[in-house]
């Protein structure tokens, strides 16, 4: 691949008509290789890189051949036109999409089908039935950073699956996949599931209002699926009476009448977890 095409990665429509998303820096390369990635893995290192990424595949991923890891040395002026970042570290993999969405060019627009990031793993019918995941629902989310926070708390606890609706922040953005700390590897997620279409899947939700049960409560720990909205409009109310939510809250001061999205969503995450 041409590294300007690889540049061009940096843009949703790229990465989608590509295949392939931007993974930079040395803690975010640690973790791509001990995820032990399957399909081939392009890495582009500056030369005062190369001893460190062989150092690092030999600790973390002894494995892994070199067809899958393939590494390109590029000079440091390279390096910095294919970054985003003022200062690069040196080193950025370009890593395929997950495989199941198999370079759908709309895999992410509005009107695209349902895509199932985790490949080999059948359509969930419902949270209890399926496997013993609980669903975290994130209704157009559109902050990177709040989204690769919940991605890392989500991988934290592991028992949990994100279902993204349509009109979300793209996963795959390289700030999304920064502040995610590597949690996008392991990440247990769905891409463009509508909000309507939850019904055919799910018969109990939950969701975050101030007149709410608190999260404390034991009955918080008995839904299917757990709707969080965006960031300023949260659920649409009338999606949340069809749904029959249920109303559950986070106790506070009462000084301030909203809280962060990805600290919501931790903390409710944490109680389901105990």
């Amino acid at each position: 691949m041409k590294l300007s095409d690889v540049k061009k990665l940096h843009q949703k429509k790229y990465r989608t008509q590509f295949g392939y998303y931007l993974v930079e820096g040395e803690h975010l390369i640690l973790e791509l290789l001990k995820s032990a990635p399957k399909n081939t893995v392009a890495v582009y290192v500056t030369s005062e890189y190369e001893a460190w990424l062989d150092n690092a595949k030999a600790e973390y991923a002894p494995l892994l051949s070199d067809d899958v890891i393939q590494v390109q040395t590029v000079t440091s002026v390279q390096m910095q036109q294919i970054s985003d970042t003022k200062s690069p570290q040196g080193i950025i993999a370009r890593v395929p999409l997950p495989s199941v969405l198999n370079l759908v060019t709309s895999s992410l627009s509005e009107d695209a089908p349902r895509q199932n990031v985790n490949a080999g793993e059948q359509m969930q019918k419902s949270a209890s039935s399926a496997n013993s995941k609980r669903c975290i629902y994130l209704y157009e989310v559109q902050d990177p950073g709040n989204l690769g926070t919940i991605l890392r708390t989500l991988a934290w606890f592991g028992q949990f699956k994100l279902l993204l609706s349509p009109n979300s922040v793209d996963p795959f953005n390289s700030k999304v996949v920064r502040s995610s700390m590597g949690a996008i590897f392991h990440a247990d997620m769905e891409l463009n599931v509508p909000l309507e279409s939850l019904t055919s899947r799910f018969s109990q939700f939950a969701y975050l209002d101030m007149h709410g049960q608190e999260v404390k409560s034991e009955s918080f720990a008995h839904f299917e699926c757990y709707l969080f909205g965006n960031e300023a409009r949260g659920v649409p109310t009338e999606d949340v009476k069809r749904l029959n939510a249920t109303a559950f809250t986070i106790p506070g001061s009462g000084k301030i009448d909203s809280l962060n999205l990805a600290s919501a969503v931790n903390i409710c995450a944490y109680e389901l977890s105990c």
